[in-house]
C-alpha cells in the first residue's frame, strides 16, 4: 500500500527564483509537487547507485583477494560479526 506524506517546505531568495524558473510555461515542470518528487526521485537513483557502488568495490576487493586470506566461517560467525 503506498501513503502520501503532505509537507510543507518554505524557500527564500535565489532557490524561490530557481524553482520557480523551472515550474510553469517557461519551466520543465507544470507544478512544484512535479518539481520537486522529480528532485527526489533523482537523488534517490544517486543514492542507489552509490550504495550499489560502494557494494560492487567491497566484491572486486573480495574476489582480488588471495585464497589463503579466506577464513571459513559459520552463519552464526557472521551473525555474530554483523551484531557488533
Amino acid at each position: 500500500m503506498t501513503r502520501t506524506t503532505t509537507m510543507t517546505v518554505r524557500i527564500g531568495g535565489a532557490l524561490s527564483d530557481h524553482v520557480n524558473a523551472n515550474v510553469g510555461e517557461d519551466g520543465s515542470y507544470e507544478n512544484v509537487s512535479e518539481y520537486i518528487r522529480d528532485l527526489i526521485r533523482r537523488d534517490k537513483d544517486r543514492c542507489d547507485r552509490e550504495a550499489f557502488d560502494r557494494l560492487k568495490a567491497e566484491l572486486t576487493l573480495a574476489f582480488a583477494a588471495p585464497d589463503a586470506s579466506y577464513q571459513p566461517l559459520t552463519a552464526a560467525d557472521v551473525i555474530r560479526r554483523n551484531k557488533a
